[in-house]
């Protein structure tokens, strides 16, 4: 079974048009092309980058936050009980008074006590400032980074300027070192995401317009993210094999360059720079909407829905495939742009 399915997978007819096999994709003449099999890197990949990650965050973020004026506020640790961690984990974090006093009687201890316990406990899960602070500097370097670089890598290159030399000399385009490492490190920044999703604090702003996100957000913008993840993981893998690189660095570009700007506002925002939070915010709006919401449609989905009619009569499926996730991502920017808009509403014509 899994053989007939891995056949499938990899008829040619889904990832490559007609009269093109997996065989000419060896190797030859000095070209050079990407391998499905190389996509395994970046699962290690991921964990290299989590490693960066923690000495980030432990040696560079630390200090910053507390050159910022953020402080590590230690939380005091409920005596250890049982009972009332059982209570906790498996029936209420926020018990009513009557169950209070059953609880107080079963522990043989004070109402107020039961109270005092249940309060700190609830504050251990509260993530504190300094961390929401790490997290959002290792977003920030990483974006920053990779839109640094992207600009490196591109803009040298003649489909950065002319989009339809996006598809000169496709499916025979040789792969570049620095679209290798290029799509490897995204990837794997990706999955690192992916991998911490659950264990990573869910952000609520204050202090600033930020706190208006947070009333936009809730268990929406965790699928949203958890959708974003696996889009993007998809797009990318599948653009991989399919050799799309070159429209696929396009698309991680376009992506990069404004998220950076809103990973800098929450830092400020945590540090109570009011000011440098919304001036900051306001950057990111405006780079997120000639991003996601023009560049992207524009530029890139007509690259994708409209220039490859013109190179073949008959699309492959992986046309439809790479274009479907494509428009599942350019919803989810509608879905974010509507509440920065909202956010941004607000900022402008409220106190």
């Amino acid at each position: 079974i899994l053989k007939t399915l891995n056949s499938w997978f990899w008829w040619e007819n889904i990832w490559m048009p007609i009269n093109c096999t997996w065989a000419d994709f060896v190797d030859r003449d000095g070209l050079v092309f990407p391998k499905p099999h190389q996509l395994y890197a970046t699962i290690p990949y991921a964990f290299v980058l989590l490693i960066i990650r923690f000495f980030s965050e432990r040696y560079v973020a630390i200090p910053l936050a507390k050159a910022l004026g953020i402080k590590n506020v230690r939380r005091v640790k409920p005596q250890p009980n049982p009972v009332l961690e059982s209570y906790f984990q498996e029936c209420s974090r926020h018990p009513s008074q009557s169950e209070i006093q059953g609880l107080a009687k079963k522990c043989n201890c004070t109402v107020h006590l039961v109270e005092k316990w249940f309060r700190r406990r609830r504050n251990l899960e509260i993530p504190t400032v300094l961390r929401k602070f790490q997290e959002a500097f290792w977003r920030f370097a990483f974006y920053l980074t990779s839109s640094i670089v992207g600009f490196i890598f591109l803009y040298d290159k003649p489909w950065f300027y002319d989009i339809w030399q996006t598809w000169v000399g496709y499916p025979f385009q040789t792969l570049l070192p620095s679209q290798y490492w290029y799509y490897m490190a995204e990837i794997g920044f990706y999955w690192s995401l992916l991998f911490t999703l659950g264990t990573d604090t869910k952000r609520k702003a204050s202090g600033c317009s930020l706190n208006l996100c947070c009333r936009e957000r809730g268990k929406s913008d965790f699928m949203a993210h958890v959708v974003h993840h696996l889009a993007a993981i998809g797009l990318m893998s599948g653009s991989w094999c399919g050799n799309y690189v070159r429209l696929g660095t396009l698309v991680i570009f376009v992506h990069d360059t404004a998220d950076f700007w809103l990973e800098a506002a929450k830092m400020f925002n945590y540090a109570r720079w009011e000011k440098t939070c919304n001036i900051l915010f306001i950057i990111f709006s405006i780079a997120f909407f000639i991003t996601r919401i023009i560049l992207f449609p524009c530029w890139i989905l007509r690259a994708t829905l409209y220039q490859p009619t013109y190179y073949s009569t008959t699309p492959v499926i992986a046309y439809f495939l790479f274009n479907g996730m494509l428009l599942i991502l350019q919803g989810l920017h509608l879905y974010w742009g509507y509440l920065v808009f909202k956010i941004l509403k607000r900022f402008f014509f409220l106190k």
